[in-house]
């Protein structure tokens, strides 16, 4: 995984309206704005990620010699227009709300001001960037305010529509409250910490369970979680007590324990009771198996003995939402507001900003959507973020983005 993506990772349309411009002249300056057209059902708010990679790709992007050969060779470019691609770099502007804003539809969380083509020709990967982990910081958001505090970690990456996307989902997912993510690469690429345990085919490799748990506990030291549901959740349980006291000579120490399945909730019970009676309390329960917010939620609310969760499929896909009514659209061109006006479908013209109203302690009080030259009280959300193609400055650690995301979580009236 590169921060830049191929310039033909776009829709054929892009290129066709491109030759177009070019074939018009059509290349002053305009304006377009990435939106959320409705909540989607279940959805009070949504949480904006990937404008990291946004910025990376308006950064990176280029044309290819390969890939203006391919142009050149299929039939429906002409040479002067391929010619013409062949320097092209993205010299225009970004405004956006910072990664970790908490925001609603009809707000734009990202303006493009740049000449046409270049501002036409970006619209399919910002799209695919913003939507995406948008998408699952949302989800995330949800599952850590269902969670009250607990661990969460992201188990997701072998579910994941593609590598890009669950690299990106643990990204998202991190900024958004999780913990960390079993996914290896995303701890190298951004820090983010690691969780793992082991797979019930450790267990069945081995002849014998405690032996298992032994062999992995001698390998970890001092990071081993025991897989105890692949035979008998609670007949394993029991089997910890002696194998603590052979560790302990060696320091060893058995951190945690993981439920995968059955009714978690009736499992740590019996789990914590027999590890208590064990002289284990130290011994951490983490539970995972098919969890969403939901499911936290209720096991949360059962009062259960949990310390952690491992959730992963639901999360990494937003299952129960795996798309948004999002949209790309051109609202100025050559200094004149531009508007479309299709059924169910029209957009407010003019370039714009969000203003935020909070009330005496703090809390959101609400949003105000107008134009740019029309300034109001309030604190702006989108901020300049590229000028004539560069950045402004670095991008926030990922750290900082997630505290970002927690004071905007904590500001969500009830």
């Amino acid at each position: 995984m590169t921060p830049s993506a191929p310039a033909l990772l776009t829709d054929l349309y892009q290129l066709t309206m491109l030759q177009a411009y070019f074939d018009g002249g059509m290349t002053k300056t305009a304006s377009f704005e990435f939106f959320v057209r409705r909540l989607p059902e279940h959805r009070n708010f949504l949480v904006a990620a990937g404008l990291e990679q946004v910025l990376d790709y308006l950064e990176t992007l280029r044309f290819s010699d390969e890939e203006l050969a391919w142009l050149a060779g299929c039939g429906r470019f002409h040479r002067n227009f391929i010619d013409w691609l062949a320097p092209l770099r993205f010299t225009g502007d970004v405004d956006a709300m910072p990664e970790g804003t908490v925001f609603f539809a009809d707000e734009p969380i990202l303006r493009v001001t740049a000449p046409l083509p270049q501002a036409q020709l970006v619209e399919t990967r910002i799209i695919n960037l913003l939507q995406f982990q948008t998408m699952v910081a949302s989800k995330a958001a949800r599952c850590t305010l269902a969670a009250h505090g607990r661990l969460l970690v992201d188990f997701g990456l072998r579910r994941a529509h593609g590598a890009e996307a669950g690299l990106l989902s643990a990204r998202a997912s991190h900024l958004a409250g999780f913990d960390g993510t079993a996914t290896v690469a995303a701890g190298m690429q951004w820090g983010i910490p690691l969780y793992g345990t082991m797979a019930h085919s450790f267990i069945q490799a081995h002849d014998d369970e405690a032996t298992a748990f032994e062999h992995f506990a001698r390998s970890q030291p001092a990071a081993n979680t025991m897989l105890i549901d692949t035979y008998d959740t609670e007949s394993a349980a029991r089997k910890l007590a002696d194998l603590a006291a052979r560790l302990a000579p060696d320091g060893i120490a058995i951190q945690a324990v993981r439920i995968d399945s059955g009714d978690l909730a009736e499992h740590a019970r019996r789990v914590r009771a027999i590890l208590d009676g064990e002289g284990l309390p130290k011994v951490r329960i983490f539970v995972s198996g098919n969890l969403d917010e939901y499911a936290v939620r209720d096991l949360v609310a059962s009062g259960a003995p949990i310390d952690g969760f491992g959730v992963g499929t639901r999360m990494n896909t937003s299952a129960d939402q795996p798309w948004l009514d999002c949209a790309y659209k051109l609202q100025e061109y050559d200094g004149q507001p531009r508007r479309k006006r299709s059924e169910g479908k029209a957009t407010w013209p003019g370039r714009k900003q969000v203003y935020r109203h909070r009330d005496a302690d703090g809390a959101l009080a609400g949003d105000l959507l107008t134009t740019v030259d029309d300034p109001a009280d309030g604190e702006p959300l989108l901020v300049p973020m590229l000028r004539a193609g560069k950045r402004l400055a670095p991008s926030p650690p990922l750290t900082a983005v997630r505290a970002r995301t927690a004071a905007n979580l904590a500001a969500l009236p009830p």
